[in-house]
């Protein structure tokens, strides 16, 4: 799989770009981690939190191993556990009901990113009024938002260490990102035994979109020193740990390192942003209904192809596995990680291209024109127009010549 190179270089690029970067979200990693809840909850003045969850994360005990923690502290608890996939505005005003209704003085956000999505949803709209699309864009809430600590019971999105709320219009399925830093969670617990209750599929597709997020954030537009810093780690543990996971999914060390790895790219996001991958994979959702995972893995390879005629691009993917030191081109590598993308997406079960998955040829002018629309596609690292979103469908699509 290759390993990162321990020597951190910059390009001249790189070397000379200005960043400024605030840490807005306090880390806490370990095993049985959650234990803290309710300690940490006191500390920022929680004392009756609203918890943010879903119907699977309750079955699987985690959000009563949530309120004994808050419990044992004194903390009282409301549920919400209504949370669904790809949270719509009509989700984030269930939510916000119960919030209006509870008195709650601060929020949980456990579960996956649609957890935390709807979380940071309902803060907004509780602590500012309006509505969802009010908040599109960047730092549009006028009012501080209350106190959030997040705990991921998946490795993927990184959502606890973003600043956005993704949120879908139900009637469009476009997703507005709304970022501000008031939003951030306050606290992110990483707690990787959480993670072990995680279906293989789960693991398979939110692990995927883990990996996207290393990989894109290290050549946006976008990047710099600091975000490059985060985007190299995460693929490092990610790269490592996912085939160990796929495995032994109840190997403790790899759950660790891919927990860390996804808060890691969070970072980089949050500091870099994203790019085409998931500008073309977002249409792959709303149309076909294709998991986001599944969605970003189908279109991966062929980005990262058509990224590497970038020469900045090419670079960095070089660079992630291990750079030329061995005589190798740079050209050669960026195709090695091509292909040691595709062993991982096959060990995944992503399926082999968009045919497989059930997308139909005649869709791709219209998710093509959609892709380039939206937001992440402008931090590319190579511009990419509707015709280029067309080569990137139909280079991931396996159709028949004459389908």
């Amino acid at each position: 799989m290759g390993s990162l190179n321990p020597r951190m270089t910059l390009s001249p690029e790189l070397a000379a770009a200005a960043f400024d970067s605030q840490s807005r979200t306090r880390i806490i990693f370990g095993a049985g981690a959650v234990a803290r809840l309710g300690i940490l909850a006191r500390e920022l003045g929680i004392k009756r939190a609203l918890l943010v969850t879903d119907a699977g994360i309750v079955a699987a005990g985690h959000a009563d191993r949530a309120e004994v923690a808050l419990g044992a502290a004194g903390v009282q608890l409301v549920r919400y556990e209504a949370v669904r996939e790809n949270p719509t505005t009509t989700d984030v005003s269930a939510c916000l009901e119960v919030a209006r209704n509870s008195n709650i003085d601060g929020f949980i956000g456990l579960g996956g990113g649609s957890s935390m999505d709807t979380a940071k949803g309902a803060n907004f709209l509780l602590t500012n009024g309006g509505e969802m699309k009010d908040y599109w864009g960047v730092g549009k809430a006028q009012f501080p938002l209350l106190p959030l600590i997040a705990v991921p019971t998946t490795a993927g999105t990184g959502s606890e260490c973003q600043s956005a709320a993704l949120i879908a219009d139900p009637v469009t399925h476009q997703k507005m990102a709304c970022l501000d830093p008031k939003a951030a969670a306050r606290i992110a617990l990483l707690d990787p035994e959480l993670t072990l209750s995680m279906p293989p599929r789960v693991t398979a597709v939110t692990g995927v979109d883990a990996i996207a997020h290393a990989l894109e954030t290290a050549v946006t537009t976008r990047r710099t020193p600091w975000s490059v810093m985060y985007s190299r780690a995460a693929f490092g543990y990610l790269v490592s740990a996912f085939p160990r996971v796929l495995a032994n999914p109840r190997d403790i060390e790899a759950r660790s390192e891919m927990l860390l790895g996804s808060a890691f790219a969070g970072l980089a996001i949050e500091n870099s942003m994203l790019g085409a991958v998931h500008s073309a994979a977002n249409p792959l959702t709303a149309h076909f209904g294709i998991a986001h995972g599944v969605a970003v893995g189908l279109m991966l390879p062929s980005v990262l192809r058509f990224n590497s005629v970038a020469p900045q691009a090419r670079s960095e993917y070089a660079r992630l596995l291990g750079g030329t030191g061995n005589g190798a081109s740079e050209e050669a590598q960026a195709e090695r990680l091509i292909a040691t993308i595709h062993i991982l997406l096959r060990d995944a079960g992503i399926p082999e291209n968009l045919a497989v998955a059930g997308v139909t040829k005649d869709s791709v002018q219209v998710m093509a024109q959609e892709a380039a629309q939206q937001w992440t596609a402008k931090f590319n690292p190579r511009h990419a127009s509707i015709d280029d979103f067309i080569g990137l469908y139909l280079a991931a699509g396996g159709w028949a010549v004459d389908s």
